[in-house]
């Protein structure tokens, strides 16, 4: 994944990483630990009628210039150039949505990367129940603890992956992946459907959500849950202060 005008260093400096980038996992998982507490998860262009660009450039221009957010193809897609300029090897895997009652397309997008010939799972754009460091595709059936968060991986076929979180004292299908290699231009039908279909969850209500290191803070619709070393806040925003809770909370600008 390349954009004629991403900078690693540019990169670095909008997600305050301040170290030497190196292309081992320890370090790879910081740099995804940074992007995920600076670069929201957004759907704001969505949200105002727009369907969202592929193009790499105005993905860099709009996350790294503008320092807005984006979904999971763009903030994915932002990694993705890192690992580019790094020079690790990865893959993008379409992913399947598992926590719907009926059967849905693969409309996420994920990476696996391979680091001394191990494969591991990143996702920085899966909304309320992502992981928050990579997850080597050999740990299966373990309970994997992220700060607060716990996840685990399964496999449901032989060459089928499962993504579970813990949720509200229950494992939770959250996405089902395989190794088949995706192009940048896969997922472009299904980036259609989320920034348009009415039934896309993209399309029916505001969804910005930003990690911390004690939990994360999550806008959906006029909701702002924080949750926080496990407990849990909610509040109702009123329209009047969206632009100001966008700002303070997560760092948006919207009129940007």
């Amino acid at each position: 994944m390349k954009a004629d005008n991403f900078s690693l260093q540019s990169y670095l400096n909008r997600i305050g990483f301040h170290r030497d980038a190196k292309a081992d996992i320890a370090t790879l998982a910081e740099i995804m630990r940074s992007q995920l507490f600076t670069v929201p998860f957004e759907n704001l262009d969505v949200q105002a009628g727009k369907i969202v660009s592929l193009v790499p450039e105005e993905i860099v221009d709009k996350i790294i210039n503008r320092k807005r957010g984006g979904y999971c193809y763009e903030v994915n897609g932002l990694f993705a150039m890192a690992l580019e300029a790094l020079g690790v090897s990865y893959q993008f895997v379409a992913a399947r949505p598992m926590f719907y009652p009926v059967k849905r397309p693969k409309t996420h997008m994920a990476i696996v990367l391979t680091i001394d010939n191990e494969k591991w799972l990143c996702d920085l754009g899966f909304g309320s129940y992502g992981i928050r460091a990579p997850i080597a595709l050999c740990q299966l059936d373990i309970e994997i603890r992220q700060d607060h968060d716990l996840f685990m991986l399964s496999k449901i076929t032989e060459h089928e992956y499962l993504l579970k979180a813990f949720v509200d004292g229950d494992w939770t299908n959250q996405f089902a992946f395989n190794l088949s290699e995706q192009e940048w231009i896969d997922f472009m039908p299904a980036n259609y459907l989320n920034s348009t279909h009415p039934d896309a969850i993209f399309v029916q209500k505001l969804l910005v959500l930003i990690h911390n290191a004690d939990g994360k803070k999550i806008l959906l619709g006029d909701t702002l849950k924080t949750i926080s070393k496990g407990e849990v806040t909610i509040e109702t925003i009123a329209s009047d202060q969206r632009a100001s809770i966008l700002e303070n909370h997560f760092g948006l600008d919207i009129g940007s």
